[in-house]
């Protein structure tokens, strides 16, 4: 691989600069990644590289430089893009420390623009908040208050403030008057840090809502820093809106469209951009993920709004791309738009539609290339193998679903650290794969078997055929055949998070609008 071409950091700037499309990926996994990256990096780890890229980076000729820290992964990972199709791959010149040597930024966490985006938001619009022993005090009195989380909903069930209603960000200005009818109630927006709060709250307070509006100021983390309780399992959630109640949302929302610089297209114009193999469009659905799977337009993506400014690189991860947005009621599209808008992207909202246009359903299935052919067995093959010694399962799934339950003795494991793994493992007879789907095992197999003379297999259906066949579960971290960097564990997400963790959390965050300047390619924007 050492005729591929190779990009530098002053290469990179100046596109980020001038605004043209590139796709700057870390094939790491997510945890290396967190620990040190540039701004506008997409983590798309080498071991799910194929499951991934096609959604994330669909035009085949896109400006592609990937990197890592040295682990070779980089050369594995172009290699793959240009069998792939893609055309236009180079290495980052020198990899993470090439950037770093050449005075790059260098940023920790993940989610970092949109991050370093809500604490600039702050910053230029002072954006109301409340500690947590006012909130505390307030639910105390029982005053006229209510405590609207704009988290995803499996987030606001494992931890939220006591009497807390789930309100997802993209739904906050299109339910609020339904939940807060009265102008005089006090409306309360919370996340668990501080990103979603803000944006959430500046959404309303830029909407024009009557309410006095603030942030829960650092989120359940300074809930919890106060030394006060969080509930667990709370099941409130908004419900249906009246027409009268969507129209005047729609109405305030495509105001605040209109100040950011949202454009609007109808489907013609859509179908053009869509055609353009010179630019990257992507199109989004921003409602519900149920609403999504009652029906949605062909070729849309659901990315629930909230989630969708929180989370920008992990769909769209062309930076200079441009994002078409939809939904069916004119609030949520207009208002996720407005703060794309904000970041620097190229923004649409989706005009003209009806709910014939929503003609498929069903949930959004990730593109793929054509799945390698592999030696299949079903459940019950396996069942009769694991009863004497020889057999050897590894499961690729993530490893919170693999500590959650696995099959018994199955062996954790890496894609991307195979090498590492076989020198963790027992002697084989032969090699059993599985993941959730089996997908990701299919990829893995070919790998494996390039590695080994042993027989490798795949479960049919994965993991989840095994659970539906009834089949018994183990749970724990007790065949861990590498360690689990897939992940890297936010200091704002569980229960059982330290304390000098979540501190250093809000302390980061706090740093964020000066590394923004000193980075300098950011083009964020905050309207006033």
């Amino acid at each position: 691989m050492s005729t591929v071409a190779t990009r530098s950091y002053q290469d990179i700037r100046q596109a980020l600069l001038a605004h043209e499309e590139l796709a700057l990926i870390d094939v790491r996994e997510e945890d290396p990644f967190a620990q040190e990256h540039p701004l506008f990096t997409a983590n798309i780890p080498l071991s799910k590289l194929e499951l991934e890229i096609f959604a994330r980076v669909p035009l085949r000729d896109t400006r592609i430089t990937v990197y890592d820290d040295g682990e070779g992964l980089a050369h594995q990972a172009a290699e793959r893009l240009v069998a792939l199709g893609y055309s236009d791959v180079a290495l980052l010149d020198g990899g993470l420390a090439g950037w770093r040597a050449a005075g790059g930024e260098l940023f920790h966490d993940v989610n970092v623009p949109s991050k370093a985006f809500g604490e600039l938001v702050e910053s230029v619009r002072h954006t109301p908040s409340l500690a947590a022993e006012q909130v505390q005090a307030l639910l105390d009195d029982k005053a006229d208050v209510v405590v609207l989380d704009a988290r995803r909903f499996d987030e606001y069930q494992t931890m939220s403030i006591p009497g807390g209603i789930s309100v997802p960000g993209a739904e906050l200005v299109l339910r609020v008057a339904e939940l807060a009818p009265s102008p005089a109630t006090q409306v309360i927006v919370n996340c668990a840090g501080r990103t979603r709060s803000i944006i959430g709250t500046q959404s309303l307070v830029n909407a024009g809502i009557p309410n006095p509006v603030a942030a829960l100021r650092n989120g359940t983390i300074g809930w919890t820093l106060a030394g006060q309780t969080l509930a667990h399992g709370q099941e409130r959630r908004f419900a249906e809106v009246s027409d009268i109640t969507r129209a005047n949302a729609a109405q305030r929302a495509r105001n605040v469209a209109d100040r950011a610089g949202v454009l609007r297209l109808e489907r013609e114009a859509l179908a053009v951009w869509q055609a353009d193999t010179r630019r990257t469009t992507y199109l989004f659905d921003v409602r519900t993920p149920e609403e999504y799977a009652h029906g949605h337009l062909p070729a849309s993506r659901s990315v629930p709004g909230g989630q969708l400014v929180q989370e920008t690189d992990h769909v769209a991860s062309v930076r200079g791309a441009r994002i078409v947005l939809v939904d069916d009621d004119g609030v949520r599209a207009n208002m996720s738009a407005s703060w794309l808008a904000q970041m620097g992207w190229q923004v649409a909202v989706l005009d003209g539609v009806s709910a014939q246009d929503f003609s498929e359903t069903g949930d959004w299935q990730a593109p793929h290339p054509p799945l390698p052919a592999v030696t299949e067995i079903g459940v019950e093959q396996l069942d009769d193998w694991l009863q004497t010694p020889g057999t050897v399962v590894l499961d690729f799934t993530t490893s919170a679903n693999y500590v959650k339950r696995h099959i018994p003795g199955a062996h954790w494991a890496i894609r991307a650290q195979l090498p590492q793994v076989l020198e963790q493992l027992p002697v084989a007879e032969r090699y059993v794969l599985t993941c959730g789907s089996s997908l990701l095992a299919r990829f893995a197999a070919v790998d494996l078997q390039a590695l080994t003379q042993t027989p490798v297999y795949v479960l049919d259906g994965g993991t989840a055929q095994w659970i539906a066949a009834g089949k018994p579960l183990e749970s724990g971290e007790k065949h861990l055949a590498v360690a689990r960097t897939d992940r890297y564990r936010r200091p704002y997400e569980g229960t059982d998070n330290p304390r000098e963790a979540m501190q250093g959390y809000l302390d980061w965050e706090f740093g964020l609008i000066a590394q923004l300047e000193r980075d300098g390619t950011h083009g964020f924007r905050v309207l006033k």
